[in-house]
């Protein structure tokens, strides 16, 4: 086979400018040149900075920068293997340009809002050498310029007063070793205001900028002369350790484990930490909690939020169950006809479990759980039941956690479905959902799906919304991952027996089914996939598998059948249609490089923005990273970039069918989405998956994962790598338990019930 990839002329390696040495620190001044690479998450960087007729490398934190300025750098040379002299960065400081070519190309690099290529040619062309000098300090001269009235003067001006600010704050936090990309970070949080907050709380950065751990906020508190033993130091560390486990899905957390933890980030005495997680108790930031009994017994501690969150869940649930119940239909005779008439209607047979599911709600039952895997019949479920709420009279709202997994139920039953967000109708301004306890959902019945990736928060605020008077149906596949926020949600409610749930485990015409369904309950199973045989693979099934030794090869293997190969074979399958999912974020085969290399062989050409290191371009398919109220996208929602302005600082995207657009300064909420993590791929459905499995993937070769990523693909899956790693992965059936107390919490209030009851 032939791979999209053309063969380079070795290039000779850099050498070090006449007069510098290897391992001498020194001071280098050049223009900036190009941006070759920068991390997404430290913002390390490489650059090419032109030194008079020399073309060198630079590598380190030096952001945010634009091309065309000057830099002013102090570091050391090195010498790399394959990449020859690069200097290593260790301070650095932008000096604007002072040449007409420079001032052109740094203003026209879309930094400064309201001047783009064109507008930075005339500025130039005005002014020549004096460009930046007149923005600075005579900007009403701009408006000679044509194109430039009150509207744009304005934007220029602020924006140019704004990158003054964030040099100010740059040059602060760099004398107390903050790095460049920290030092970005926590302007955007704070802006004006940053040296201020920095003063007088160091510790607020590790609570409050994404990416600022507790380590870099006490490394900043030491250089500002905080006492290790201080209070707010240790309280503040303690209560930073104990948000890290949920961020790793726990609920709670063993008090013991967490001193623990405290202990080895902090290095205090145990004693000090005692204190400090009992002014937190006091403060009411935490709760503390003695669960189970005899040796089982643990003290656990809770961020408040999360405490009162599973606890609320609790009895919201058990409250729902036991409402006066109102049957649907008068009879037993009414629901034989109605199931006969549906089967009718839609050409099949209900399995048993499908039966018993439908009577259970046409019975009145008010809290339900259906799951099961792919094939099972879930979607036939909430296509049967809304059949059967509309001939009631009854008012039905359906959601899911997210917008593709919503538009999925939309497209499979014609019954508009919204994301939950949506459905709570999240206000940006008031901070919060306007559906809650005082304004509930006017509905009688909610069908929620793909309810694994509920977490904790989002289920506490749902079921807050449930009117105690309506039914609440839940429906997911409990053998999937778990949510990437705190809490097990589905697998708890289930394990609790508080409520009742139908498990669908027959597969619908299994001599019709396609090896992805029937690989998906093998490998849930703990079996070895099923894969074709050598020659099978020209049948064009839908399941395949391409050996590859080493990463390289993967990588090979992956473009040519992401650009080529699915499309050439698979004529109902274009290149839109292929989704690239793998285990890990990093290394040749993560999600980062996957998408650098799909981009440069699928969207090589076109208008494009470079910010950090990363490159944008008109057609990129992109993937919102967090949650953002403001414009209602979410962690995980897939677009595609539709249109980039230089002058505007504007990228704009469609995301689920919604133009939503970006500043520029926000464009580190997104990230090209060609390859996505397994944890990223949950509740949506793509019509061609591609999965490396590979052993650099040790790590995360679960089972789990492996029947996730193949749930997700309706006709094709193809997996590029190693049977050992598959074989692996497979076997590998530990599951990452989570801290969590709502099964037990449900349990106790069922007994408790139960015991009245009978009293």
């Amino acid at each position: 086979m032939k791979f999209p990839f053309q063969s380079h002329k070795k290039k000779s390696l850099p050498t070090i400018p006449k007069g510098s040495w290897l391992g001498k620190k020194e001071t280098i001044k050049g223009e900036l040149e190009k941006i070759v690479f920068c991390n997404e998450e430290n913002h390390f960087t490489i650059a090419c900075i032109r030194m008079d007729k020399d073309e060198v490398t630079i590598v380190g934190n030096i952001y945010p920068v634009s091309i065309g300025e000057t830099l002013q750098l102090t570091g050391e040379w090195v010498r790399h293997k394959s990449f020859g002299f690069q200097f290593k960065v260790e301070t650095w400081l932008a000096i604007t340009p002072s040449t007409a070519n420079g001032i052109e190309r740094y203003l026209g690099s879309g930094f400064i809002k309201g001047i783009g290529p064109v507008m930075a040619k005339r500025l130039v062309a005005k002014f020549g050498n004096d460009t930046l000098d007149v923005i600075e300090n005579s900007i009403e001269d701009l408006r000679r310029v044509e194109g430039i009235g009150d509207k744009r003067l304005e934007m220029i001006s602020n924006a140019w007063k704004d990158q003054r600010e964030i040099r100010d704050v740059m040059v602060f936090l760099q004398t107390h070793k903050v790095s460049p990309a920290y030092a970005m970070k926590i302007f955007r949080q704070y802006g004006k205001k940053s040296i201020e907050v920095v003063r007088e709380n160091p510790f607020r950065l590790a609570m409050e900028v994404s990416g600022i751990g507790f380590k870099m906020a006490d490394q900043i508190a030491g250089n500002l002369g905080i006492d290790p033993k201080s209070p707010c130091r240790i309280e503040a560390g303690i209560f930073y350790a104990l948000l890290g486990q949920s961020e790793k899905g726990h609920i709670y957390f063993p008090y013991e484990m967490l001193v623990a933890e405290g202990k080895k980030l902090l290095e205090v005495e145990e004693e000090l930490l005692d204190q400090a997680l009992e002014k937190l108790f006091q403060d009411r930031r935490i709760a503390i909690e003695d669960l189970g009994e005899g040796d089982g017994r643990v003290r656990a501690v809770y961020p408040m939020p999360v405490f009162i969150a599973e606890k609320e869940i609790a009895s919201s649930l058990i409250k729902l169950r036991d409402h006066k119940k109102n049957k649907a239909v008068s009879s037993d005779e009414a629901f034989e006809s109605a199931i006969h008439g549906m089967e009718k209607k839609m050409g099949i047979q209900y399995a048993p479990a499908q039966i018993e599911a439908m009577k259970k709600v046409w019975s009145g039952e008010k809290a339900l759980v259906i799951t099961g895997g792919p094939g099972t019949g879930k979607t036939t479920i909430i296509k049967s039941l809304l059949s059967i709420f509309k001939r009631e009279g009854k008012r039905v709202l359906l959601a899911a956690p997210t917008g593709r997994a919503a538009k999925r139920m939309t497209e499979a039953t014609g019954v508009e479905a919204k994301t939950i967000h949506r459905l709570l109708e999240y206000n940006f301004k008031k901070g919060g959902f306007l559906r809650g306890k005082e304004m509930q959902l006017e509905a009688d019945v909610s069908i929620i799906d793909e309810a694994s990736m509920i977490d904790n928060f989002l289920m506490f605020h749902l079921i807050k919304a449930i009117p105690s008077e309506a039914t609440l149906i839940i429906i997911g596949d409990v053998d999937q991952l778990p949510s990437v926020g705190p809490g097990n949600v589905l697998r708890d409610i289930i394990s609790s027996g508080a409520v009742s749930v139908v498990f669908l485990n027959e597969i619908f015409r299994q001599s019709q089914v396609g090896l992805i369904v029937r690989n998906a309950h093998r490998i849930n199973r703990g079996e070895f996939p099923i894969l074709p045989e050598k020659g099978e693979k020209e049948k064009l099934g839908d399941f395949f598998f391409f050996k590859s030794d080493t990463p390289e090869d993967s990588l090979k293997w992956i473009i040519d059948l992401c650009k080529d190969r699915i499309p050439g074979k698979f004529p109902h399958i274009d290149r839109e249609d292929i989704q690239v999912i793998t285990p890990m974020n990093r290394g040749m085969l993560g999600a980062a490089n996957l998408n650098v290399e799909l981009q440069a062989a699928l969207n090589p050409k076109g208008k494009e923005i470079t910010r950090g290191g990363r490159i944008f371009r008109v057609g990129d398919r992109i993937m919102q990273i967090r949650n953002n109220y403001d414009k209602l996208v979410f962690n995980g929602d897939l677009g595609r970039v539709t249109g980039i302005d230089l002058e505007e600082q504007e990228l704009e995207t469609l995301i689920d069918g919604v133009r939503v657009v970006y500043g520029f300064d926000e464009l580190d909420q997104l990230v090209l989405a060609y390859a996505i993590t397994v944890h990223k791929s949950q509740g949506s459905e793509y019509e061609a998956v591609v999965l490396p499995m590979a052993m650099e993937h040790y790590m995360l070769l679960q089972r789990n994962l492996f029947y996730t990523v193949v749930t997700r693909a309706k006709k094709l899956v193809v997996i590029v790598g190693g049977k050992q790693a598959m074989g692996i992965a497979v076997k590998n059936d530990k599951i990452r338990e989570r801290y969590t107390w709502l099964a037990e919490r449900l349990r106790v209030l069922q007994t408790l019930i139960t015991s009245n009851s009978k009293n």
